[in-house]
C-alpha cells in the first residue's frame, strides 16, 4: 500500500516520529487501528491522548509548522548573559 500525504501532515508525522524516537509507520499503523476501533486496551495511548480524552487539553488548532525565529541577539550576547544582568532587579 502506498500513503500519499499533504506535505504539512508528512512534515507533523516525521517531526512526530523525531520527537517519539517512533517509526513513522508505526505511528500511522497506531493511529489507523485507533480510528478503526481496532485496539481495545489504552495502554497504547499517551499522557496526551489521555489528557485530550479527559478533556484536559485541546488538540492544536493549526498543523505542525515549522517556526522562524522573531528576534536575533547581538553578535556576543545570549540568553543567559541577559537573565543574570544587575539591573534586573
Amino acid at each position: 500500500m502506498n500513503l500519499r500525504l499533504s506535505p504539512e501532515i508528512a512534515t507533523a508525522l516525521q517531526a512526530e516520529a523525531e520527537r517519539t524516537g517512533r517509526s513513522q509507520q508505526e505511528i500511522v499503523r497506531d493511529a489507523v487501528a485507533r480510528h478503526l476501533h481496532l485496539v481495545e486496551d489504552d495502554s497504547f495511548a499517551t499522557d496526551r491522548d489521555q489528557a485530550r480524552s479527559a478533556h484536559v487539553v485541546r488538540p492544536a488548532r493549526v498543523a505542525y509548522r515549522k517556526v522562524t525565529p522573531r528576534l536575533h541577539l547581538p553578535e556576543g550576547t545570549d540568553s543567559l548573559g541577559l537573565l543574570n544582568r544587575d539591573d534586573r532587579f
